[in-house]
């Protein structure tokens, strides 16, 4: 064996010696593989998954979505936007702060008012009668759980929506407005037909009418952040989003006008390509996991958008 240089150390696995003549001039894989009587295993990277799911005792079972094997498998997310960064390391203890209620131990929260009205009895048809909606209106309230660390309220999904209503003159309107939608979101917009007849709006059956798209994951959260820290601050004497904005359960919903929908990034870089009198009008929905106004009104508020007015829960 040949000596070793200086900056080997003599106690490494470079001192072992190599295998002997006789081993190297016996090995022979393929030999090795014809006098194997039974054979190998199959690799378990040449399965091809299922196309369907047929039940949890099917011999065949799809890999989970995670595997890259899988069919419904979905690479990414290839970048941790800041506004998610923001939300999971302050935001979200925060808001479990100002929203968490403590009960002592041994202690539980008093019994809840029925949510249903009883009739009075007054008449005889009120025998075997459903129970009355409560005051205000025929829908019940989302029940509000109380607020730990496994469900503080989060973003679940946006809406932009924006309905086209010269496209009756004009069918390029639903162009426009789809291109911009599609700029400003990054997701591809889904187009509407309308299902009746309006003649105000020189809308016919059938004829598309409005473009919208769902956003989720890192698109919604790049798409709010530009809203609030772009947009908004660009809007002269913009009071926020009115208080009163909200369907009682947790979601909250504003617009912008042509003028405003023109101040976006990636809108303004490309001006001239847009006829300015076919700027639509665009509606927004944030779909939050809180169950009441307040709370979703207080996670937005924390992520930067602003409110005005009175605010109804």
């Amino acid at each position: 064996m040949t000596e070793l240089s200086e900056d080997v150390d003599p106690l490494s696995s470079m001192k072992i010696p190599g295998p002997s003549e006789e081993h190297l001039a016996s090995f022979d894989p393929i030999a090795r593989s014809r006098r194997r009587k039974t054979p190998l295993p199959s690799s378990r990277y040449q399965f091809r998954p299922p196309k369907y799911y047929r039940g949890p005792l099917h011999p065949h079972q799809p890999p989970p979505p995670t595997v890259p094997e899988s069919r419904e498998f979905i690479p990414g997310p290839f970048s941790l936007p800041r506004l998610q960064q923001t939300y999971h390391s302050t935001l979200a203890p925060d808001l479990l702060t100002l929203m968490y209620k403590h009960y002592p131990p041994g202690t539980l929260p008093g019994p809840s008012g029925p949510r249903l009205r009883s009739w009075d009895d007054s008449s005889p048809y009120h025998k075997n009668r459903p129970l009355r909606p409560p005051r205000g209106g025929p829908t019940l309230p989302l029940l509000r759980q109380p607020i730990t660390f496994r469900n503080i309220p989060r973003l679940e999904k946006i809406h932009v929506h924006s309905f086209v209503k010269e496209n009756g003159a004009d069918s390029a309107h639903v162009h426009v407005a789809g291109m911009i939608v599609q700029a400003i979101t990054n997701v591809r917009a889904t187009v509407f037909r309308a299902k009746h007849t309006i003649a105000d709006f020189n809308l016919r059956k059938g004829n598309p009418c409005s473009v919208a798209v769902e956003l989720r994951g890192e698109d919604m959260y790049n798409f709010l952040a530009k809203v609030v820290e772009v947009v908004m601050p660009r809007i002269k004497e913009y009071k926020g989003v009115s208080g009163k904005s909200g369907d009682s359960s947790g979601n909250i919903g504003w617009g912008f006008g042509p003028d405003t929908v023109g101040t976006f990034p990636e809108v303004e870089v490309n001006y001239d390509a847009y006829p300015p009198r076919m700027i639509p009008e665009i509606d927004i929905v944030v779909c939050t996991t809180a169950t009441n106004d307040k709370d979703a009104r207080l996670l937005l508020s924390s992520m930067g958008v602003p409110f005005h007015g009175k605010h109804v829960n």
